[in-house]
């Protein structure tokens, strides 16, 4: 079973290639999380919000990231963390996939 989490918070930037500028070392250190499959990185300028979707191969390890994220965020002065896990449902996922 896989896990997909969920999280944004407020964000006033920087976006787009700064944010990437700024990010990246971080981003190379997600990469190594335990449990962890892949993670989109999500931002919306116009609303001022950033996050990520994660997708986890399972809930004890969504759960801890999760709780040392929100740590990490509140410790650079993130407030208003939201964070969702969901369990994916993989047999409406697969007929979902588009066409080959």
């Amino acid at each position: 079973m896989r896990y997909l989490l969920q999280v944004d918070f407020p964000h006033n930037g920087p976006f787009g290639e700064e944010l990437t500028a700024a990010m990246s070392d971080l981003a190379k250190e997600i990469a190594h999380e335990k449990g962890l499959i892949s993670k989109l990185w999500t931002e919306n300028e116009a609303k001022k919000e950033a996050g990520g979707i994660y997708l986890f191969d399972n809930l004890e390890d969504a759960q801890r990231y999760l709780k040392m994220h929100t740590e990490r965020l509140e410790a650079f002065g993130y407030t208003d963390i939201r964070g969702k896990i969901f369990t994916i449902n993989e047999a409406l996922s697969a007929l979902s996939l588009p066409a080959k």
